[in-house]
């Protein structure tokens, strides 16, 4: 299955051995994480640390687990059988849970998904499944918004879709600037739902998000 690239990373598919390096061990990693630890000034000998280094590796399996998972086949199975319903089709407050590409830190937040579809739906456990498969990427969140909502328009080729992130960046509110209590909200509208502002302002409706503090943010229709 092809791959399309956004943001120098292929969307839409697992990383194939081409692009991938090899992947350490399980014994190189937690080698890494104990470099870690003496680096931060502690003793990773010490009873309180010395089962971490094993603890932090399995961890990142499950932080980084949509590596290995392809989003295009969740979407694969579709039903056609819905008494010809061409209505909006609308999932808010999806949890969302990544990690900053530049520091390795959370984001916490949610994801709203909306679809005009075209002759087929897919089950709403999918949805979900796709936002928290590239998710489970080092990410920033302009690339992650971009890359569900293309995934989708994709495989089901809706006629419009919109995709909208809201979320907290541990980056910014524990580091650095550190202004606790700030989100960040992101949109990607195709198809209908960015050229109609009426199809618009119904999925924004449905997600109970004000038009001006959506519309105006990470949204710039071409």
């Amino acid at each position: 299955m092809s791959s399309t690239i956004i943001g120098g990373r292929p969307k839409g598919a697992v990383l194939n051995n081409s692009n991938r390096r090899p992947r350490p061990s399980q014994a190189e990693a937690e080698t890494a994480v104990r470099t870690l630890i003496e680096w931060a000034g502690d003793d990773p000998d010490r009873e309180g640390l010395v089962d971490t280094p094993n603890r932090v590796v399995r961890a990142y399996k499950e932080f980084f687990a949509g590596y290995y998972e392809d989003p295009v086949a969740m979407l694969a199975t579709t039903f056609e059988e819905t008494a010809h319903y061409d209505e909006m089709i609308v999932m808010r407050d999806i949890r969302l849970e990544s990690h900053c590409e530049h520091h390795m830190v959370p984001i916490l937040g949610k994801a709203h998904i909306g679809y005009l579809p075209s002759g087929r739906v897919v089950g709403i456990s999918k949805l979900a499944r796709v936002v928290e498969v590239f998710a489970k990427r080092m990410q920033i969140q302009e690339t992650l918004t971009a890359q569900i909502a293309d995934t989708i328009h994709q495989v089901l080729k809706p006629r419009g879709i919109g995709v909208i992130i809201e979320a907290a960046h541990q980056c910014m509110t524990t580091r650095g600037v550190r202004k606790p209590g700030v989100s960040m909200v992101t949109s990607r509208m195709l198809g209908l739902f960015r050229d109609d502002p009426t199809t618009r302002q119904e999925f924004l409706s449905n997600i109970g998000s004000p038009r001006n503090s959506i519309e105006n943010a990470h949204f710039n229709p071409k």
